[in-house]
């Protein structure tokens, strides 16, 4: 699945309860974070909701893998949707993403509180810092 993917999806559905069903849809498909990652080293500032995220050790470092986790489902689901969005890139197409662009193409801007998205926001500045 890729970004395109969950654009073509938000297109098939109709309001937003449906594309809120399918956001935590998305979260739930996470692989589970160990519980060694979740601490204050990998926790995100800046979302109300607990979030963490660290980018994996990849031995070959042509793509960026993160692993990320949240309390939250509808988070845990944005979460899924950055990782959709930045893992498997390289470090120059990562900072190539026009990522307001895509948060406004899926109608987010719209759709999520105003919290939701500074977090939203929070992990993707996590992303790029460590790029």
């Amino acid at each position: 699945m890729n970004l395109l993917d969950i654009e073509n999806d938000f297109a098939l559905l109709s309001d937003w309860e449906d594309r809120y069903a399918y956001i935590i849809d998305l979260g739930k498909g996470l692989p589970n974070m160990s519980s060694e990652l979740k601490n204050d080293k990998t926790k995100v500032d800046g979302c109300t909701s607990q979030v963490w995220l660290t980018e994996t050790q990849n031995s070959s470092k042509e793509s960026l893998e993160f692993v990320a986790d949240s309390d939250s489902t509808i988070v845990k689901g944005l979460v899924a949707i950055l990782l959709l969005i930045y893992n498997g890139k390289s470090a120059k197409e990562a900072k190539e993403i026009n990522i307001e662009e895509v948060f406004t193409k899926l109608g987010l801007e719209g759709h999520l509180s105003a919290n939701r998205r500074n977090g939203f926001f929070s992990m993707v500045k996590r992303i790029k810092n460590s790029i």
